[in-house]
């Protein structure tokens, strides 16, 4: 891998770029609130070589809007599943506003 290929990784939110405990600080969490959305789960972390955790922006997205769900008193998993189902929903709501656009899905020229 050059340096060219790891800069352009900075801005893909997919990369897991972030190790548990740099997550839980930039929530302002516990490792154990991501372990347990993991056990819920709600996101799936990627593992080093090490076998650590790694999380990407999105999963940080996701973990963020479960704990604001769990600070206003909803349970994890409660939780958990709302975040699963709000995520649901902005793609399908993507995917119709581009049929609406008259533009192919990505996920349609996936399949």
């Amino acid at each position: 891998m050059t340096a060219d290929d790891s800069f352009g990784r900075l801005d893909d939110d997919d990369y897991p770029a972030y190790t548990m405990g740099r997550a839980a600080e930039m929530l302002g969490t516990t490792q154990g609130f991501l372990r347990a959305i993991g056990e819920a789960r709600l996101i799936t972390p990627l593992r080093s070589a090490g076998g650590h955790r790694r999380y990407s922006r999105y999963q940080l997205r996701m973990a963020a809007r479960a704990r604001e769900l769990v600070d206003q008193g909803t349970p994890i998993e409660a939780a958990c599943r709302i975040v699963i189902l709000e995520d649901q929903l902005e793609e399908a709501q993507r995917i119709n506003a581009e049929y609406r656009e008259g533009v192919r899905p990505s996920s349609a020229a996936d399949a």
